[in-house]
């Protein structure tokens, strides 16, 4: 029976009377409907009033960088902490690198409380147009809304600021005068929260056009020609000094904002309903885990590589080994390493067994990095589900990684890329654990 219903039938009961029904269902906010966003090089908004008055103050202010490789680099991330240096000698400021490589909003909104807002940010600039390139505007607006009503929740004086980087693709969007998709689904949502952006993309495509730029290249350009990327994506120095110089310029323009700004009116309307705004990490406790599993020391080499970001890190190298969990919600996902040595599992949910096992290897294991393996997805929130992951006796195929080897039929028969490996730190989840 749905919604509908059921009020009709109350209705006609004489239990409830129509104005408070309809104006309950008036609260959830409708769904918005995707369109292109114009491009622009700054958006100012509400602007960044808060932490521009600490710094001209000469207060200590806290800048977290959030988002993927383009920001985890050596590139704009440190040359605006410079330049916020120099512009404001007698402020400290302090910087949160809370960047993470390959990964996107929808990660972000689970690591949000461990990476950013325990440190007690005064400003976060939020990367991830380039890592969201390929999730739908639906997706990005629960994740992304998720972000910002953490934060605010948090602390409504925490300014917030959107940057929308660049890759190969987004040119014909940015020439044309429209964002690319990711970034008009996050002015969709920056413009409902007042929220203040800076394009940096729109700039490089600019350049590109007048002559003074290319994308992508392995050779040197000639004089007076940036080279802006070697694979169409990352930067090399000249390109995050344009990303510098376009947010150097915008921070200028937004000394203009007002001096403090309460963003806690701005919460009162959501902008999607199915928000991720509850999306936390869960630590892995002993009690969850049983066969062989290892809590890595503190001292051991994946822990000073990953540890910072993930917490305590188990491992396991046994097939049967299981971890085991019940909780109330809707998502669950697992915090691990992808790895050349790592093995692949079986997921079982509430009794059911997914079909084909899911390997913790791909393409790009030649070395271990951060990843999330998704458990379970879309399931009734009001529920208790019960979770379990085991390790499956048989290693996965390694050949997806052969083309990045030189000699691939001789290396992957070392043990570099042997075993059954399975470490994870965490789980995220939208809902609750149960003891």
């Amino acid at each position: 029976m749905n919604r509908a219903h059921v009020i009709d039938c109350l209705l006609a009961l004489g239990l409830i009377c129509a104005g408070p029904a309809l104006a309950a269902a008036d609260d959830e906010p409708a769904p918005p409907q995707y369109q292109p966003v114009a491009a622009k090089l700054l958006q100012t908004r509400q602007g960044l009033g808060n932490v521009l008055g600490k710094l001209a103050a000469g207060q200590e202010v806290r800048i977290a960088y959030f988002g993927g490789s383009i920001t985890a680099a050596n590139g704009w991330r440190p040359k605006t902490m410079q330049w916020f240096a120099e512009k404001f000698p007698a402020a400290k400021v302090e910087e949160i690198n809370a960047a993470i490589g390959g990964t996107g909003s929808d990660l972000g909104v689970f690591r949000l409380e461990h990476d950013v807002l325990r440190h007690r940010p005064d400003l976060v600039f939020v990367e991830f147009a380039v890592n969201d390139g390929g999730a739908s505007p639906q997706q990005i607006w629960r994740s992304m809304e998720g972000i910002v009503r953490q934060i605010w929740t948090a602390n409504p004086r925490t300014d917030i600021c959107f940057v929308y980087t660049f890759r190969v693709g987004y040119e014909k969007d940015l020439a044309a005068g429209s964002c690319p998709t990711a970034a008009s689904a996050m002015e969709m949502l920056a413009e409902h929260y007042g929220i203040p952006s800076i394009n940096v993309a729109l700039k490089t495509v600019e350049l590109q056009q007048a002559g003074k730029l290319v994308f992508q290249s392995d050779e040197p350009s000639p004089a007076g020609v940036i080279r802006f990327s070697q694979d169409g994506v990352h930067p090399l120095d000249e390109g995050h000094q344009i990303y510098t110089d376009v947010i150097a310029e915008s921070l200028k323009s937004m000394q203009k904002s007002p001096a403090a700004v309460d963003h806690a009116p701005q919460l009162a309307k959501a902008f999607v309903a199915d928000h991720w705004q509850a999306a936390k990490m869960a630590p892995i406790s002993e009690k969850m885990l049983s066969g062989e599993w290892t809590k890595l020391d503190p001292e051991a080499t994946l822990t000073k590589r990953f540890g910072e970001r993930m917490g305590t890190l188990w491992e396991t190298r046994q097939p049967g080994s299981k971890l085991t969990f019940k909780f109330r919600g809707s998502i669950a996902r697992l915090y691990d390493l992808l790895a050349p040595d790592g093995g692949q599992v079986i997921i079982r949910v509430d009794g059911e067994t997914r079909p084909k096992p899911v390997p913790r290897f791909d393409s790009y294991c030649t070395y271990e990095r951060i990843a999330t393996l998704s458990i379970a997805e879309n399931l009734d929130r009001e529920q208790v589900h019960t979770i379990s992951i085991e390790v499956h006796p048989d290693q996965p195929d390694r050949s997806s990684v052969a083309f990045r080897l030189q000699n691939p039929e001789v290396e992957l028969k070392q043990p570099k890329y042997q075993g059954t490996n399975i470490r994870a730190s965490q789980i995220l989840l939208l809902g609750d654990l149960v003891e």
